[in-house]
């Protein structure tokens, strides 16, 4: 499958990266056009999640023309190739791995490497990162990026882990482009009661918080 490009017009208009991650076919199906008609855009299924390769497959085949679709917990060049071939259309790392950023760089497909000290951090950038996905931000918090962007101004920064709705906007003013929200965002009790009315009024709360919204 030819990976589709990642819109950054659509993730502009929403800077959150929802993280699908040990969700059931099923359940996905229900998910991704309740998080559409709430109005997010961005979304990553993690390569850990049993099934995700298919998952992915059948997210852009259905729902591509309106969500950036990517995979999540990519750590290998034999998992990037995966990814892609299921038509990913952004790669998200926990790690610096040289071999999937230069990859990813050279197809032209935006990645995420998940970084966490400054040295990482600017690494990450230098190599080709699109965004650098701080993790996790559990601990630090807003503060970190504040920090982090006092000398490495120029950097995109992605916190992920630990972002909720009571920290969400201090994310962005600390500096953030974007943030990166897994069990905060998918909640595992609407998912398994399948209230997907509620799920979606619980994912605009996180949209009208976000900047740039339309």
């Amino acid at each position: 499958m030819t990976t589709s490009a990642f819109s950054w017009t659509r993730f502009d208009q929403a800077p959150l990266v929802g993280i699908i991650r040990n969700v059931s076919a099923d359940d996905v199906a229900q998910v991704l056009p309740v998080y559409r008609d709430a109005g997010l855009t961005t979304i990553e299924i993690t390569l850990n999640t049993p099934g995700a390769e298919d998952m992915i497959r059948q997210a852009v085949e259905q729902y591509g023309t309106d969500l950036n679709i990517g995979a999540g917990t990519v750590c290998t060049a034999e998992e990037l190739e995966k990814a892609l071939a299921a038509g990913a259309r952004f790669i998200v790392t926990p790690i610096i791995d040289e071999a999937v950023i230069r990859r990813c760089t050279e197809r032209g497909v935006p990645i995420f490497p998940g970084a966490f000290t400054p040295s990482e951090v600017y690494k990450a950038w230098t190599l080709g990162a699109s965004m650098v996905k701080v993790f996790p931000t559990t601990t630090l918090g807003p503060a970190y990026i504040s920090d982090l962007k006092g000398p490495l101004p120029q950097i995109k920064l992605l916190p992920t882990g630990g972002v909720n709705l009571a920290n969400l906007d201090q994310f962005f003013r600390a500096g953030a482009s974007g943030v990166g929200v897994g069990s905060h965002l998918f909640d595992k009790t609407l998912i398994r009661d399948k209230q997907w009315s509620l799920l979606k009024t619980h994912f605009q709360t996180f949209l009208h918080k976000l900047p740039h919204t339309v």
